[in-house]
């Protein structure tokens, strides 16, 4: 890994590199370089992810593949991170993903970037309802614990809904508000984890062994092969190491981009994966073995696991932590897909480009973008009301949708070998081991978790990824032959550097 030396740039020199990308500096560039890290680290929020998918872990393998999966899942998403921080170097831009798509590709450029962004957008969208769901999820365990609500799916459906609202108002009020939340975030999360760990090594009278919570195995899948499930429980991990991208999102937004948005990108993954291990170690030598099935039969199990351990009150307040947590968690994904609806708008790919590419004056946000974000994940999230397995779908397609996205650049970037211009942060000679690891994990786990997750297949438990995954592709590739290849050329430039100030003195007025 390398940075090549240099004074951190100016916000001059920020707009002068967007005006050469072809854009004009439309959002505010207020967020720092460690903002710019917060936001992908909320997003990736390991007591959103890790929590929210708990239970799924203890079904798909148990607590061997909760704390074993973790690592290894962890270094494989390095690897990814690594290499899209190294192609967001070069070029620093809201668009990202399929952006990078474009320009690196040696033929077909408004192809892959479509389809990139197509997939970008699936993935932001699903992994916005996977959080802001998962939040619905434990306010409404704690309303029932505190208060008797009912934990019917229809209930957690409206509580989605009014979270998803007030993530909507929240990044209507403009960026700096988003900015000084994400900063708390991260010590939130940080003093969160801290706060849990402590509470269940000290407060409950019994743990689980060491044997147990690093060896024993559960299969509550009903499919015979162990190593299948095991393979299935992977799911938690790779789910959580999600949204990184969002650093690359906001470079437009923040100061140094072409470093700022590489290292926020890799130390995302970096705090997230030690963090994340100790905490769900923590929460796995809390589990009292004769208490499993209540767990697994509890709407959240980590809160009935905290219930057990240290009592309904304890129970209520670590509830309380992780809830705040997980609306930072949402409030940033909305911001981070809003951003990738603007951009990939502006390059008229969405239908109706004009009205989501909007920014308001005052604000200088996206509005329209934020309240497409907040719609779609809320539709996303409605079969719930009559599949039980409709969140571990939203999970995996968002895992799928965003990985797909992620790994492009870096297969065609690959595809470039020695003729590739890289930015001022890059891998140096492990740029090629690093990116054919990322490339060959993405193709792995893309198979992986479109795969049948019960047995015996049934509507109440249907892993409906694929379904999602194959419209996507049948929606876009459809787009794409009809009407789209003969207008969409890929990222567009604005203007020249006369009319890209114009647009700039117009938002400024």
């Amino acid at each position: 890994m390398a940075d090549d030396i240099a004074a951190v740039p100016t916000a001059d020199e920020d707009e002068q590199r967007l005006h050469e990308l072809g854009y004009a500096q439309e959002l505010r560039r207020r967020m720092s370089g460690f903002s710019n890290f917060a936001v992908s680290f909320t997003i990736i929020s390991i007591l959103s992810g890790c929590l929210t998918l708990y239970g799924y872990g203890m079904v798909t393998g148990g607590p061997a593949i909760i704390v074993w999966g973790w690592p290894i899942v962890g270094i494989m998403t390095l690897m990814v991170g690594l290499s899209m921080a190294e192609v967001c170097s070069g070029f620093p831009t809201a668009g990202g993903l399929y952006y990078w798509s474009a320009k690196l590709a040696r033929t077909n450029g408004p192809a892959w970037a479509w389809f990139t962004g197509w997939f970008n957008f699936l993935g932001q969208v699903a992994i916005t309802a996977g959080i802001d769901f998962g939040c619905a999820f434990f306010i409404n365990a704690l309303l029932n614990l505190q208060w008797g609500v009912s934990t019917a799916h229809w209930v957690t459906i409206l509580i989605f809904a009014g979270v998803l609202f007030v993530h909507g108002l929240m990044n209507q009020f403009g960026i700096r508000l988003v900015a000084l939340l994400n900063n708390v975030s991260v010590w939130w999360h940080i003093l969160g984890v801290l706060i849990i760990v402590s509470v269940l090594a000290f407060v409950p009278s019994h743990h689980a062994s060491a044997h147990y919570v690093f060896t024993s195995i559960y299969n509550g899948t009903g499919w015979h092969s162990t190593f299948y499930v095991l393979l299935l429980g992977l799911l938690l991990a790779q789910y959580t190491f999600t949204g990184y991208d969002a650093s690359a999102h906001m470079t437009e937004e923040t100061r140094g981009a072409s470093r700022s948005g590489p290292r926020g990108i890799v130390m995302s993954i970096v705090v997230s994966l030690f963090a994340g291990w100790l905490l769900l170690i923590g929460i796995t030598f809390a589990i009292q073995a004769t208490h499993y099935q209540v767990y697994l039969g509890a709407l959240v199990p980590p809160a009935q696991v905290f219930a057990t351990a240290i009592g309904a009150t304890g129970a209520k307040l670590l509830l309380l932590v992780i809830i705040g947590a997980q609306l930072f968690c949402g409030m940033s994904s909305v911001t981070a897909n809003s951003r990738m609806i603007y951009a990939f708008s502006r390059d008229g790919a969405l239908p109706g480009s004009n009205l989501w590419h909007k920014v308001n004056k005052r604000t200088r946000t996206p509005t329209n973008a934020i309240w497409l974000a907040a719609a779609g994940a809320l539709i996303l999230g409605l079969p719930y009301l009559w599949n039980s397995a409709a969140y571990a779908a939203v999970t995996a397609i968002a895992t799928i949708g965003l990985y797909i996205a992620y790994v492009s650049p870096t297969y065609l970037r690959l595809r470039q070998g020695a003729s590739y211009q890289r930015g001022p942060w890059h891998l140096g000679r492990w740029s090629y081991p690093v990116g054919i690891i990322a490339v060959i994990w993405v193709f792995f786990i893309t198979i992986l978790f479109m795969l049948p997750t019960g047995s015996p297949i049934g509507w109440g438990n249907f892993n409906y990824t694929v379904v999602a995954v194959v419209a996507v592709i049948g929606f876009a590739g459809i787009y794409w032959l009809v009407s789209a290849k003969n207008w969409f050329t890929g990222p567009k430039v604005q203007g020249s550097a006369e009319e890209l100030a114009a647009i700039e003195r117009e938002l400024s007025t």
